[in-house]
């Protein structure tokens, strides 16, 4: 996020034993429903602001920050085996604050910012069958980091961010042709840090930060007919019953989100400092129910994926301290800490 830098330089000098103190953020933990269970922690070094793209069974993870360096590092994750192979490293500048997603059998990685700080928005084809990175078109809007990223119909699209600007719009790209084209922009509040996630050939976009404020309106694009619709707001505002438990929880920024079946889960990221809460997200009725927390060290810049059904988080950061676990969730089981 456009931050993390500073604030990680700032908070610097707290102990990583202090860490445990932001492990859980709500109340009533014990009535939530939703299970935490701690996986093959990723093999390569911890980091935050990373990227991922799920292709097929596996995921492939890689770049980011380690607090020192960024990074070009790229590993797979095969869900069968439980096992991390490094596959080849990105050619393109080390960068954190990308976007990646998959179209196509392939991965695309792009935008971010390098060590120098300076914003990126070249472009790179990741194809698995032969382990190689190929330079494709670079993104059409400006230079950026922070954005969001999501594919649907085997076109990719990514939009938002900060280059010096809060942004809102968003560009679609056709691997077909090797060309970029600006779609409708987001009709919502202009943002960095933001979630994006796809159901049913959806995009919904939420969360996030703009001037400072995190932001509490919610957004479908339906790229069938190029055009958003507004969702129910993720604070409580309105008189009715739903959003009662909602308050201000929900709002957050530099968070991940995964979808499990007809549900999409909201998890960790910061709001005036790191949190770990879990909320679910029902397509059906437009309605958010809180989960039993995260589980390991509440942090924010962290990954999401969805192998066969199944949702995982990995890295991220807690001030200074760089994370490489991984963990599966489970939404309907009770928790326990005995399988951590």
């Amino acid at each position: 996020m456009q931050f993390s830098i500073s604030k990680s330089l700032l908070l610097g000098s707290l102990m990583v034993l202090g860490l445990s103190s932001c492990e859980k953020d709500t109340s009533g933990e014990d009535d939530l429903v939703g299970n935490w269970a701690r996986r093959s922690e990723f093999e390569g070094v911890g980091r935050t602001e990373a990227v991922s793209f799920t292709i097929g069974s596996k995921v492939y993870v890689g770049g980011g920050f380690d607090g020192t360096d960024r990074l070009n590092d790229y590993w797979s994750f095969d869900q069968t085996t439980g096992t991390w192979l490094r596959i080849a490293d990105f050619p393109g500048t080390a960068r954190n604050s990308a976007v990646a997603f998959a179209a196509g059998g392939k991965g695309y990685v792009g935008t971010g910012y390098d060590e120098n700080d300076n914003k990126l928005k070249d472009f790179w084809e990741y194809d698995p069958s032969g382990n190689t990175w190929t330079r494709i078109a670079d993104f059409a809007g400006t230079a950026r980091y922070n954005a969001i990223a999501f594919a649907i119909d085997n076109k990719g699209y990514v939009g938002t961010g900060y280059d010096g600007n809060y942004l809102k719009d968003l560009w679609k790209y056709d691997p077909g042709t090797n060309a970029w084209t600006q779609v409708a922009s987001l009709t919502g509040s202009k943002r960095s840090e933001a979630v994006a996630f796809v159901y049913n050939n959806i995009a919904y976009i939420t969360t996030g930060l703009n001037n400072g404020s995190y932001l509490n309106d919610f957004w479908a694009y339906d790229p069938a007919t190029n055009s958003w619709a507004e969702k129910r707001k993720i604070n409580e505002v309105s008189d009715d019953s739903y959003d009662d438990d909602y308050d201000d929880n929900i709002k957050r920024s530099n968070a991940t989100v995964f979808v499990m079946g007809s549900k999409a889960y909201l998890n960790s990221g910061s709001r005036s400092g790191v949190i770990a809460s879990t909320w679910e997200y029902d397509f059906a009725n437009d309605q958010w129910t809180e989960k039993t927390g995260f589980e390991g060290t509440a942090r924010e810049g962290l990954l999401s994926f969805t192998i066969d059904g199944r949702g995982y988080v990995v890295t991220g950061n807690n001030s200074s301290y760089r994370f490489d676990d991984l963990w599966e969730f489970y939404p309907t089981a009770e928790q326990d800490d005995d399988d951590n």
